[in-house]
C-alpha cells in the first residue's frame, strides 16, 4: 500500500520558527482542514479526504510533534499547548491561500480544532470534533475507578522524564494497545497503516508526551479562562462520538452544547477510529455540517 493519500500533493509548510508541517493537499473547492488523533498520522483521513476532495480543497497535515511534521523540543508549557498547535493550523491554511476554512479533528486533533475555533473564530467557518470532549470537561468527568480507561492521560501528565522513559522502553506495545483496544473493526486499519502509525509514534515519544502534558496543564488554564468569560464556538459545530457518556455517567451533548450552541451531536456504533471504521458515516456528517 502506498502510504500517502492517492491524488494528493505533499508539501512542507512553515508555521512557526523552526517548525514546518507535513501536509497533503488535494481537490478543489471550499477548503476544509482535517486533523488526526493519537496514535496516528494524517493517513487516518485517507478515505474521508479522498471523498471530500471531489468538491472541496482538502488539507490534511500531520500535527506539530507527529508524523513527518517537525517535533520541537518542549520549551515550557507553550510548545505543545493547543493554542500553539491551533495557531499552526491557521497559519498553514493561510500559507495555502485560505483565510477562512472549515476544520475537523479527531481525538487530539479535535482538541486543537476546538481551540482554533475559540481563538480564531473569524477563520473557522465550520467545526467538527470526533470522539472527544473539550479538555476541561474531559478532566472533570474522569473520577474514581472509571478513570482507569484513561490511564495514559495520567501517565503522560507527569513531569518530563519518567513517562518518556517508560513509553520508550516498550513503544510498540504502548501505542499498539490503543490501536487494538479502541478499534471496533481491526480490518479498518490494515497492517501497513498500523505499522506506519507505530513507526511514527516511536519516533515522536517526547513530543507526544508533551502534547498530553500540555492538556493536563496549560490547556486546562485556557479552557477555564474561556469558560469564565462565557466564550463559545460561534460557528456551526458537528460532534460525532461513541456513546461512552452513558457508560461513564455524563451527558456528552449537554457538555458540548455549553461550548457550541449551534450543535449537531451524533453517536455512532463505530469504534474510536471512526474515520477509518465508518468513513461513509463521517463523510456524510461532515458534508451535512458544511451545508449548514
Amino acid at each position: 500500500m502506498d502510504l500517502t493519500i492517492p491524488g494528493f500533493d505533499y508539501q512542507r509548510v512553515p508555521v512557526d520558527d523552526g517548525v514546518s508541517l507535513n501536509a497533503a493537499v488535494g481537490g478543489k473547492g471550499s477548503p476544509i482542514v482535517l486533523l488526526h488523533g493519537f496514535p496516528q498520522t494524517h493517513l487516518m483521513w485517507r478515505h474521508v479526504a479522498a471523498d471530500l476532495a471531489r468538491d472541496h480543497t482538502v488539507i490534511v497535515p500531520d500535527l506539530r510533534g507527529y508524523g513527518a511534521s517537525d517535533k520541537p523540543a518542549e520549551q515550557g508549557t507553550a510548545t505543545y499547548a493547543k493554542r500553539t498547535m491551533a495557531a499552526d493550523v491557521v497559519k498553514l491554511a493561510a500559507h495555502l491561500g485560505h483565510r477562512r476554512f472549515a476544520l475537523a479533528g479527531h481525538d487530539r486533533g479535535a482538541l486543537v480544532a476546538v481551540r482554533a475555533g475559540l481563538d480564531h473564530p473569524a477563520a473557522i467557518t465550520h467545526l467538527a470534533a470526533l470522539d472527544v470532549l473539550p479538555t476541561l470537561d474531559m478532566w472533570e468527568i474522569l473520577h474514581g475507578a472509571d478513570a482507569a480507561v484513561a490511564f495514559h492521560l495520567y501517565l503522560m501528565a507527569q513531569p518530563p522524564g519518567l513517562p518518556e522513559q517508560m513509553i520508550h522502553a516498550s513503544a510498540d506495545a504502548f501505542f499498539g494497545f490503543f490501536l487494538d483496544a479502541w478499534t471496533g473493526d481491526p480490518r479498518a486499519i490494515p497492517v501497513e497503516i498500523r505499522n506506519e502509525y507505530l513507526r511514527a509514534s516511536r519516533e515522536a515519544v517526547p513530543s507526544i508526551v508533551a502534547d498530553y502534558r500540555a492538556s493536563a496543564g496549560i490547556d486546562i488554564e485556557h479552557d477555564r479562562a474561556d469558560r469564565a468569560a462565557g466564550a463559545q464556538l460561534p460557528m456551526p459545530v458537528a460532534v460525532i462520538q461513541q456513546d461512552w457518556g452513558s457508560v461513564l455517567g455524563f451527558d456528552a451533548e449537554k457538555l458540548w452544547r455549553a461550548w457550541a450552541p449551534d450543535l449537531d451531536h451524533r453517536t455512532t456504533d463505530a469504534g474510536h477510529f471512526m474515520a477509518e471504521e465508518a468513513p461513509a458515516v463521517v463523510t456524510e456528517a461532515l458534508r451535512s455540517l458544511l451545508a449548514r
